[in-house]
């Protein structure tokens, strides 16, 4: 492989405070981790993802890789250490027997990664002849910077011992990308020392490493006010807000249960369709690509290919939130109404909202799932079917690409 994505996620948080380590924070409806996987596993420059986690840690980044339905390229997680000059020691060795030429380390407590920045640090490494073998991003200091002394007055405060040249100050940021062969020798060397980025074990061994622009977005997450920050720039980020509809209907036929929302209702007959006629699915589908101006489900899974044939509509509703991520675009919230006089929701309401929040990647908080009736009037009110409407908020930055798909069909059933 030729590049691979090491995050480092294996921190205590202890000046985070917080009912779950910072790495875990819900942040815009996701945990902060899940933008960095996000971010570098979308990436066509990254071949592969670890993440260096704590061990009591497992259940969590578990749960974070189920809710985002991560890429592919995300490779089993690996063990940290104590501090983080030793886990990232410990995911380099971990990835050596994947011989890569290039590592980009990054820090998952700087959520806010884009796809920019990746390639600017990755550049000056992978172009031949450059003279460096580490890049890192980083801001010029623009404050004026003060060194203090040892002494104090009466009510505690340092005093100022002199100002300092901020001249060729800079402040460094992750992403940091290298050399793997020779970064991973850079840290052996320092087993014993300690340094406060990669960087600093680069310099130490006499590696040259360039400096890039770094973005102001690119905050690290400490503590309660930096999560807020980062809320802050995530929704300037994403101030391209946008609602879709989706609607769906399919008839009753002989059987034994119906599916809605992914959950298997017990019933006395079944829905007729090409996949599993899960018309809720279907409808949260349609109500995400048309958001994003990708068409509707027919057009991605049309119902003359056979491979759709029984296909769990999770699958559907899975393809639509991977294409909003592609875009750099959250979801909001979903709204799914189901129209059938039985079976009967209510019962079955919290399951289905757990289950799409978990197939979406959002906090169920942000999913609202309900039943109503026609009062027996139309199709659904005779019992000959069940109707869904869905609607679906979601955020893009303004940047966003347009990725539609060339039309492959009309309509699933």
């Amino acid at each position: 492989m030729s590049t691979i994505a090491l995050i480092v996620a294996a921190g205590s948080s202890v000046r985070f405070g917080g009912a779950v380590p910072k790495t875990y924070a819900m942040l815009g409806g996701q945990p902060v981790l899940s933008y960095s996987l996000q971010t570098l596993g979308a990436h066509p420059a990254i071949d592969a993802v670890r993440v260096v986690i704590q061990e009591d840690h497992r259940q969590l980044y578990a749960q974070t890789l189920t809710d985002r339905r991560a890429s592919p390229k995300i490779l089993e997680p690996v063990l940290g250490g104590g501090e983080r000059q030793e886990s990232v020691r410990l995911g380099l060795e971990s990835i050596a027997p994947l011989a890569p030429q290039t590592v980009i380390i990054h820090d998952a407590a700087r959520p806010l990664l884009t796809s920019t920045l990746i390639e600017r640090v990755l550049a000056p490494v992978q172009t031949e002849n450059s003279g460096v073998s580490g890049a890192i991003a980083a801001l010029p200091v623009s404050d004026t910077v003060k060194r203090s002394t040892t002494e104090t007055t009466s009510a505690g405060q340092p005093l100022i011992a002199k100002t300092v040249d901020r001249r060729n100050l800079w402040r460094a940021q992750t992403p940091q990308a290298f050399d793997f062969r020779a970064i991973v020798a850079a840290h052996q060397m320092a087993v014993n020392d300690v340094h406060t980025d990669d960087a600093a074990i680069a310099e130490a061994s006499g590696l040259d490493v360039a400096l890039v622009p770094g973005e102001m977005e690119n905050l690290k997450i400490t503590n309660a006010e930096d999560l807020a920050r980062a809320e802050m720039f995530l929704s300037a980020q994403r101030g391209d807000i946008r609602v879709g509809n989706g609607f769906d209907t399919h008839r009753f036929e002989p059987g034994n249960h119906v599916t809605l929302c992914g959950v298997s209702i017990p019933h006395d007959k079944g829905l007729q369709g090409h996949s599993d006629a899960d018309a809720a699915l279907h409808a949260v589908t349609d109500a995400l690509l048309s958001a994003i101006g990708a068409g509707d489900i027919g057009l991605h899974f049309p119902p003359t290919d056979e491979r759709w044939r029984d296909e769990p509509s999770e699958t559907f509703v899975a393809y639509a939130a991977e294409r909003l991520r592609e875009m750099n675009g959250i979801i909001s919230n979903i709204d799914v109404t189901i129209i059938c006089e039985s079976p009967k929701i209510a019962p079955h309401r919290e399951n289905m909202k757990n289950r799409l929040a978990a197939m979406t990647g959002v906090d169920p908080t942000r999913v609202s799932v309900k039943g109503t009736t026609t009062e027996r009037l139309g199709f659904t009110g005779r019992g000959e079917g069940i109707s869904a409407l869905a609607t679906a908020t979601i955020r893009l930055p303004y940047s966003h690409s347009n990725l539609a798909d060339t039309p492959r069909g009309h309509q699933l059933k």
